[in-house]
């Protein structure tokens, strides 16, 4: 058997054309704008890079883009005031602080401070609830992004076995949240998971997020199951001496020639994230003035 590869570079241009349609029909039927506010604080170069991205990617879908730079000694009162300055602004209707932030700052403090109602990265403590209960949350944009590649994949995901590797709050337990609402039998294995390979064998869903290059084997994987990567790695090329490649967390050659689907890295989970993070502004957009929301967007 050999897997197919699940492009998901096509498939986020796919939502983003979605998203900038439904855009277009908001300004054209009711006269809004899409906002989104990205703050950075400090000067990481790869941050710099993602948020470029995040203003480029939020402009071609025809959202209204707000970006804040500031500077890298900014106390946490100054943030905090910008947004709460953002919270209050209803041209804004997502709020994005890129992390990892200045040690003199808490991220967990800052994610607390962006409305729940405009936490677009779906980080806060609300809307985690919100999605551990059933509630309307704004989700996590990755974990958001692997649902939207396995419903596209599967025909249904209900009464399937799902095995997610990893329990971060950031990826693993929403993962899990979102296949349980799909009615999916969940396991969350980790490093203290006791035959972590036997755990995956029983997996009709592979989902993989621990960040150890190559970690799961082909031998891991049930035939024909749907196995989502979710790791990056840089690490050396075996055939080109002093350069790297980036690899998943999935051995990508072995498990492929046993896997119904497979995604690769790059070009898998990796293009879906800010997809997903323009997909949740439309729809934090949608909730702040009673509209609908888009339909496939959302969990």
């Amino acid at each position: 058997m050999t897997a197919q590869v699940i492009d998901g570079k096509a498939f986020a241009a796919k939502v983003r054309a979605q998203v900038a349609e439904h855009v277009d029909r908001l300004k054209a039927d009711h006269g809004i704008t899409p906002g989104l506010a990205v703050v950075l604080v400090g000067e990481d170069p790869a941050s710099e890079v993602y948020v470029a991205h995040k203003h480029k990617a939020t402009v071609e879908v025809g959202m209204a883009s707000f970006e804040h730079k500031l500077p890298t000694d900014t106390p946490e009162e100054e943030l905090f005031a910008l947004i709460d300055q953002l919270n209050a602004d209803p041209a804004v209707h997502g709020i994005l602080c890129q992390f990892p932030v200045p040690d003199h700052l808490d991220e967990r403090r800052t994610v607390a401070r962006i409305d729940p109602a405009k936490d677009v990265d779906g980080l806060s403590v609300t809307n985690a609830g919100l999605l551990a209960t059933g509630g309307k949350a704004l989700v996590s944009c990755t974990p958001l992004g692997c649902l939207m590649l396995l419903r596209d994949q599967l025909d249904t995901l209900s009464g399937l076995n799902a095995v997610v590797i990893g329990r971060s709050n950031l990826f693993g337990k929403p993962m899990a949240q979102l296949l349980l609402q799909q009615n999916c039998t969940v396991t969350i294995a980790h490093s203290r998971s006791q035959d972590l390979p036997g755990i995956c064998r029983g997996a009709d869903i592979l989902v993989a997020a621990v960040g150890r290059a190559e970690m799961v084997k082909g031998d891991w994987v049930k035939p024909g199951a749907a196995v989502i990567d979710v790791g990056i790695t840089r690490t050396e090329h075996p055939e080109k001496p002093g350069k790297t490649r980036l690899v998943g967390d999935v051995d990508f050659d072995s498990a492929s020639e046993v896997a119904g689907a497979i995604t690769p890295v790059p070009g898998g989970v990796g293009p879906m994230t800010i997809a997903c993070l323009l997909a949740n502004t439309l729809t934090a957009c949608c909730r702040a003035h009673g509209l609908e929301e888009p339909e496939g967007l959302t969990a």
